[in-house]
């Protein structure tokens, strides 16, 4: 049976991605750092699709604990054919209020949890016989292409993502394809604190008139698991908001 790890998957996208691999045939390793209850509902959602699924909690930012991770999903689940990093933190505040502390931990979630987990996992990678080739999806955002005021962190450290998968993308084919996804205004909980002023605002932008849902996201990453001859691309998904 395939086996796929998706960072960041006791909620909102993440969840949505590890039950569309499942519905597709795959086992799944759950990841979580805080909400180890919610990481266990998203279990029993692949388990409802017939999967296996292991729930492993990880500071993904950690190389030691991204190793463990790894480790523990290929013991449990037999092996290791796709990757998704998921996992992610954002945080509202204009740059001089934001403390150095504050931006490396962003940095550190988003872009060198990236890192940490797909170096771990390239060996188990490289060792798939997945047909197609294994791979590496990376959850970036639409701000990664035009920043936020707010969020100067976070859209950088989603720009990172961008380079870091063009970079991976090159460093190992033919063996192994690297990917990004870059949602638009998707409906999660890092989104509910939003008024609906502020919501009403952000549709105007969306010619499909309508937020994303995780399924949405969950739909583009299966895409680029399965797309055999793509590698180091990004597919935006935002409804049209910005078309490059």
């Amino acid at each position: 049976m395939p086996v796929a790890l998706v960072t960041g998957s006791s909620r909102g996208i993440g969840a949505a991605i590890a039950e569309r691999f499942a519905a597709d045939g795959y086992d799944v390793a759950v990841n979580y750092h805080t909400s180890e209850a919610a990481a266990e509902e998203t279990a029993d959602r692949v388990r409802d699709h017939g999967q296996a699924a292991v729930v492993v909690g990880a500071d993904v930012s950690d190389a030691d604990d991204a190793s463990r991770l790894v480790e523990t999903t290929v013991d449990e689940l037999g092996g290791l054919d796709h990757v998704v990093n998921n996992a992610g933190i954002d945080q509202h505040v204009y740059t001089e209020d934001l403390s150095p502390e504050d931006f490396d931990r962003v940095m550190d979630v988003n872009v060198n949890s990236a890192f940490c987990v797909t170096k771990a996992a390239l060996p188990h990678l490289r060792e798939s016989d997945a047909d197609p080739t294994p791979s590496v999806t990376n959850v970036s955002s639409i701000l990664a292409y035009t920043g936020a005021p707010i969020e100067v962190h976070y859209a950088g450290s989603k720009g990172a993502l961008l380079s870091l998968t063009k970079s991976h993308a090159r460093d190992f084919a033919p063996a192994v394809r690297v990917n990004a996804v870059a949602p638009g205004h998707v409906e999660t909980d890092m989104t509910s604190d939003r008024t609906e002023a502020e919501k009403q605002e952000e549709l105007a932008g969306i010619p499909m008139d309508y937020f994303g849902a995780p399924a949405d996201i969950a739909d583009a990453v299966a895409y680029l698991r399965d797309a055999r001859f793509v590698t180091g691309e990004t597919l935006n998904v935002n409804g049209g908001e910005l078309m490059r």
